[in-house]
């Protein structure tokens, strides 16, 4: 017995110095320890988190909703670019004039703010929380009549006259070439001046406009697609074509 575990030992003793160094290392290879196959996993685990943090980003978009599903929010933000939100358990709704906002109360035409994560490869945005929004209304046009008890004015546009009221809070400024933007005020207001107005809808009347902030430019001409009031009714009279008969005298048109 001691004789064989004498020539096992110098068997092994052999091998150890004298075996070529390949073959202790395939050896080594083809059976890796478990510490091995550990460090393997965690680093394949890293690179694909530093994979995926490199390709998303946190990125808030604001705009208004044209589709909504249960799982998706189409947007078409100030730019004009459609973009596409996709929602989960994670996402978070809030309104100020609801407790219970949810995706159920999304509608089209309304604006959202949405901060989430944005996804480089895809182009789509994770939302994270979701906020309903009152976007400022802008007003382009001439101012057309004041109502200087009430402190408001009607500005017409190319298409419909718009009314503005005046807040306490209500920044008005004038701007010329000369003397550029200085601060104005609602009495040096005059008929027919170019202006531009930004504020929001008034809660009880949606066609009122209560202006933020109010910009006059008294040098420069109105835009000639832009009609009065006053102007607008005298295009849509038509003349009644006389019968002949009756007291009343009324042109005759031929």
């Amino acid at each position: 017995m001691k004789k064989i575990t004498l020539i096992l030992l110098i068997i092994l003793i052999f091998f150890i110095f004298f075996a070529p160094k390949g073959i202790l290392l395939a050896a080594s290879t083809l059976t890796p320890t478990s510490d091995q196959t550990l460090e393997q996993k965690l680093l394949n685990q890293i690179a694909s988190k530093a994979a995926q943090l490199h390709l998303t980003e946190k990125r808030g978009i604001i705009g208004t909703v044209s589709a909504a599903t249960d799982t998706q929010i189409t947007i078409t933000d100030l730019s004009g670019n459609t973009r596409f939100v996709d929602v989960d358990e994670l996402t978070k709704f809030s309104s100020a004039s609801s407790d219970t906002f949810g995706i159920s109360d999304i509608k089209n035409g309304m604006a959202l703010g949405v901060l989430g994560l944005y996804n480089k490869d895809s182009r789509r945005l994770l939302a994270r929380d979701v906020v309903t929004l009152t976007l400022p209304k802008v007003v382009i046009g001439a101012v057309d009549s004041i109502d200087k008890k009430n402190f408001q004015f009607i500005v017409a546009t190319e298409t419909n006259p718009v009314k503005i009221d005046v807040e306490s809070v209500t920044k008005t400024y004038s701007y010329t070439s000369d003397g550029g933007l200085v601060p104005s005020g609602f009495s040096k207001m005059t008929v027919g001046e170019t202006v531009i107005v930004s504020g929001y809808p008034d809660s009880t009347d949606k066609t009122m406009i209560l202006s933020s902030k109010t910009i006059l430019f008294p040098n420069l001409p109105k835009d000639p697609k832009i009609n009065s009031i006053s102007q607008a009714l005298d295009n849509s009279v038509t003349i009644v074509p006389s019968t002949g008969s009756g007291k009343k005298i009324t042109p005759i048109v031929k």
